[in-house]
């Protein structure tokens, strides 16, 4: 069935409730559509022909803790902050398809806690920082359905959307959420998003904020970045980066930014993260630099 009123797409998107068991069955179409597509480095990519239909699955599940989880696969017991899969969007045709999951930050009381999850200025700190990263992820999903509703009208045109999340840390001290943005329209490329919550205090975390003050953090980790870029190249010819390029020395690499991506991860270790095209060509990817902690001793907080 083909939708050709696109502001009735949305609204179903935006509006649309499921029971739990027709939660489930969509799950199970999901999870069948995600072990067809593939992508470079494990990541989704797919344009899969069907003969001249076009097949959309909206789903927005209540939000009550029952309904929401039911759509997680990731162990909600003892964690204070934990994500799920809170809309879904789907549309496949014979030149498009899209696979957008929106996940939702919610607040979990701990065991043991009587409905208390630390001081009264803390548990609103971090409500109040789950609010907006929820509203910054929603804006960024609901974007991407936007460009792709108006790129159907092209017929002639192949597109092609993933949107993932993953929990890299969870635990007593740090929660980061990573998003995954995937979006083709000829040519690919993935963008990254990190969403790092330090929930002793509930405040969202910046890199700064990792370093002792006036400590010379950024160059540290530049050093030690333009050190593994070099050693990388030297091991292996297939990998490039921009760096020490003499023919187009604008784009080498400068040094991190306050808005360079990073996360904490199981093992306490700083990783700054760089989105495709940021660092290296496109073919490279996303690519990761995990700093070892002895660089940042004395240094770290």
């Amino acid at each position: 069935m083909e939708h050709n009123n696109w502001n009735e797409l949305r609204e179903a998107y935006e509006s649309v409730s499921m029971s739990e068991e027709q939660v489930q069955g969509m799950k199970e179409k999901i999870e069948k559509g995600k072990k067809e597509q593939r992508r470079r480095k494990g990541f989704v990519r797919t344009m899969k022909y069907v003969a001249a239909a076009a097949v959309v699955f909206v789903i927005l599940p209540n939000t009550s803790a029952g309904v929401a989880h039911a759509m997680s696969n990731i162990p909600v017991v003892g964690k204070l902050v934990d994500a799920v899969t809170f809309r879904s969007y789907q549309y496949e045709d014979e030149r498009h398809n899209a696979n957008v999951e929106t996940p939702e930050l919610i607040i979990q009381e701990k065991e043991g806690t009587d409905g208390k999850n630390g001081e009264p200025e803390q548990k609103e700190a971090l409500q109040k920082t789950t609010e907006e990263i929820n509203q910054e992820i929603k804006a960024i999903t609901d974007r991407l359905v936007q460009e792709f509703e108006e790129n159907l009208k092209f017929r002639e045109g192949y597109q092609d959307i993933v949107v993932k999340h993953e929990v890299i840390r969870s635990g007593e001290t740090y929660f980061t959420l990573k998003l995954i943005c995937y979006q083709a329209a000829g040519s690919g490329a993935e963008t990254d998003y990190f969403y790092t919550i330090d929930l002793r205090s509930g405040e969202r975390v910046a890199l700064k904020d990792l370093f002792m003050e006036g400590a010379d953090y950024s160059g540290v980790i530049d050093g030690e970045i333009r050190k593994q870029m070099r050693e990388q190249m030297d091991a292996d010819e297939n990998v490039v980066y921009w760096l020490d390029n003499e023919d187009i020395p604008e784009w080498n690499f400068r040094g991190i930014t306050e808005d360079t991506s990073f996360y904490i991860n199981q093992d306490n270790q700083v990783v700054i993260a760089f989105n495709e095209g940021d660092v290296a060509p496109m073919y490279m990817g996303c690519v990761e630099f995990m700093i070892p902690e002895e660089i940042l001793e004395g240094i770290r907080k």
